[in-house]
């Protein structure tokens, strides 16, 4: 892995948010349906990547039991966007396992009539950032 600090760098820049404007009120926490199922919930998951303390949430299960509903976004009075930030810490431990980049080519061989369409935007913004 490389240096936390550029991981912490690149995970900001994934997401496009700024960590630094999180005021730790806990809201966006407080309204995560998937709470009680995460090691690090969404305003700890803001508050170690702008403190770089990265490497728990890289080998957290956390990153896969987020619903991606952005309830915590809707909460945040700062505009934070903790889903965000847990998108990108996901992206990134996808992209280190050597898993990214779906390429557009190769997306009518991964189509399937049940497939909702928004699974397949969802896909490939996930793996051509």
């Amino acid at each position: 892995m490389e240096n936390k600090n550029n991981v912490c760098k690149e995970i900001i820049r994934r997401s496009g948010v700024n960590p630094r404007k999180c005021m730790k009120c806990g809201k966006c926490s407080g309204t995560c349906p998937a709470y009680d199922e995460m090691e690090y919930h969404p305003h700890q998951f803001v508050s170690m990547v702008e403190t770089g303390n990265i490497e728990p949430l890289l080998n957290s299960k956390s990153i896969y039991r987020c619903l991606t509903c952005f309830a915590c976004v809707d909460r945040c009075p700062r505009g934070v966007e903790p889903a965000k930030i847990i998108e990108a810490v996901r992206l990134t431990v996808v992209r280190e396992q050597g898993k990214n980049h779906l390429k557009p080519d190769q997306i009518p061989e991964l189509l399937d009539d049940d497939l909702p369409q928004q699974a397949i935007v969802s896909a490939f913004r996930k793996y051509t950032k």
